[in-house]
């Protein structure tokens, strides 16, 4: 891998992971398109490090404060007394079933589902959703310290769904909290909260790749380049959609779908 693609590849992963536009999507599609070589599993893990590096510093001081909640309502017993002590539970539980997909259906995610015309679908049908979520979104909405349980479940189970390339970690959660009415800014900001836990588990189930023999310089700009264009994705998107809406967002999903669709018909026919 050169150099030049450790970075551009560091710049797809740290916008798709928090714009809803996948990350995991790109990443089989780019070196796809562009002839690149697999760029293996070490790589991989640097580029979630760099993404979560960016999202525990872009939010450093919200987990201050819901795990200090946290800590001061169970010393009182009580631990669910305060909404930021009951927000960071929450957080746990819509974990959870990403949590399961990822150790069910890992090794699909690296094979199987490893394929550029899945990800145009998914990417197509996800920008319809997102669409239609967004068409939902009230002005008046909760926020995210409003999050009820089921609402917790149900924008968990939309997590999970990211595991298929192409969805879209952010896109799931965005769409499922717009379908449930929530602000548009404070369904982004749970779902970055909410990327968090996800994060952390899929470096952490694949930290031993990291070490393994290769390009060493290569993998530090790529997890560098993730985590500066992450935290730029992040502050970003949170300033767009208090003002707009997602609608750029499905345009480019599906004009990317259609990209790769082109590609495939192309290729398959033997043109060029």
């Amino acid at each position: 891998m050169s150099m030049l693609q450790a970075v551009v590849l560091g710049v797809v992963q740290g916008l798709g992971e928090f714009l809803p536009i996948s990350s995991s999507g790109h990443l089989i599609v780019v070196p796809w398109l562009l002839g690149w070589p697999d760029h293996g599993l070490a790589f991989d893990v640097a580029l979630h490090l760099g993404t979560l590096a960016a999202v525990l510093f872009a939010f450093a001081g919200d987990w201050v404060r819901l795990v200090s909640s946290a800590l001061r309502c169970l010393g009182r017993r009580t631990p669910f007394a305060e909404p930021e002590a009951r927000l960071l539970w929450l957080l746990a539980l819509a974990s959870v079933p990403g949590a399961i997909a990822g150790l069910l259906l890992d090794r699909w995610a690296e094979t199987v589902f490893r394929s550029p015309a899945l990800v145009a679908v998914t990417m197509a049908v996800m920008g319809g959703i997102l669409l239609i979520a967004d068409r939902r979104v009230s002005p008046a909405g909760p926020g995210a310290e409003q999050v009820t349980l089921r609402d917790a479940v149900l924008i968990g189970l939309a997590q999970a769904l990211a595991i298929v390339p192409g969805v879209s970690r952010s896109g799931s959660t965005i769409s499922a909290a717009l379908f449930l009415r929530y602000r548009r800014e404070e369904a982004a900001r749970f779902s970055f909260l909410l990327a968090t836990p996800i994060v952390v588990g899929a470096a952490a189930l694949k930290s031993r790749y990291l070490f393994a023999p290769g390009q060493g310089l290569q993998v530090l700009a790529g997890m560098v380049t993730a985590a500066v264009f992450g935290f730029a994705s992040i502050r970003v998107l949170l300033a767009y959609v208090r003002t707009r809406d997602y609608r750029p967002f499905v345009y480019y999903r599906l004009l990317f779908a259609a990209l790769v669709a082109a590609v495939l018909l192309v290729r398959g026919s033997g043109v060029g």
